[in-house]
């Protein structure tokens, strides 16, 4: 039942995240009969990752036949091609989990209005927590307003992170960002589907996330519930304008700030200076936190 509180467009995208949520939760009964091909490596696909984007996109298009689209499988081969209004469509983040019968995997689906994020749902269909954004309107978890964390010693926070696992990935460097911030919080998890664990930051789960190789569609929706949510999102080295940067930070905006100071170095935007700071001996362990911040306190 569209909700008469939400914009029009996001109750057609919870629609749609909902119809592919069911198609997801129908194939996990039986997850070993679900047929699974590689893009490349440690990259898969499953055809509930299509049927799930299949159903994700007649939905939108039915209600939006002028619109766009941006989806992890098809590209951009459905939808308007000139449109200003473009969704931008994972239709299982964390495939790799749900193949695994691992239940941490999501749909995503967020509408961009001139390159810029407007509206957002994610769903997790194993949980049923439905996680929605409008721009300006704030950020909810079912029907709850959500609200970044307060916490802003990074001893006490936890961070999460996605691991690089395709060929080329930095690993040296990623390895060396790992081990700088878990010595500085209280702990670092890897979930495996960065569109929840930007949903997580959102809604205080978790203080801050970072991760490298991630496209449009990883973290369009995710995003938005964090800024409507009163965190901060941007690229390694703190810029907001990272949607195709393939790199990824989020907090809330303490913590934000001393992420951007600690791994900022290791971004590709990095200057000069910072990269060869990355040779330099690492602050001991228990160092005075920075108190300056990116962003205002909440």
């Amino acid at each position: 039942m569209p909700s008469p509180n939400l914009h029009p467009m996001i109750n057609v995208a919870i629609k749609a995240a909902r119809a592919a949520g069911a198609i997801i939760n129908r194939a996990a009964l039986d997850v070993e009969s679900v047929r699974i091909s590689q893009k490349q490596v440690n990259d898969f696909v499953t055809e509930v990752d299509h049927a799930a984007e299949k159903t994700i996109i007649e939905t939108l298009l039915g209600a939006y036949p002028g619109h766009g689209i941006l989806a992890e499988e098809s590209g951009s081969e459905h939808g308007a091609k000139d449109s200003e209004f473009v969704w931008i469509i994972d239709p299982l983040d964390g495939t790799t989990n749900f193949i695994h019968g691992f239940p941490v995997y999501c749909v995503s689906i967020a509408l961009a209005v001139k390159g810029k994020v407007e509206q957002a749902v994610i769903y997790d269909p194993s949980r049923n927590d439905l996680f929605t954004a409008t721009r300006g309107r704030g950020a909810y978890m079912n029907d709850r307003r959500l609200r970044v964390s307060k916490r802003i010693r990074l001893a006490e926070c936890l961070i999460s992170t996605g691991f690089p696992f395709r060929p080329g990935d930095n690993l040296p460097d990623y390895m060396a960002m790992m081990g700088e911030v878990m010595k500085r919080t209280a702990g670092l998890r890897r979930p495996g589907a960065a569109a929840l664990d930007l949903a997580y930051v959102a809604a205080g789960f978790t203080d801050g996330f970072f991760e490298s190789g991630l496209q449009p569609w990883d973290v369009a929706a995710g995003s938005l519930l964090v800024t409507e949510a009163g965190g901060l999102v941007g690229n390694f080295t703190g810029e907001a304008d990272f949607l195709a940067q393939h790199e990824c930070l989020a907090g809330n905006p303490k913590v934000y700030g001393q992420m951007v100071s600690i791994i900022g170095k290791y971004s590709k935007f990095a200057s000069t200076a910072d990269k060869m700071a990355r040779a330099l001996p690492a602050e001991p362990v228990g160092v005075t936190e920075p108190s300056g911040e990116i962003g205002a306190p909440i």
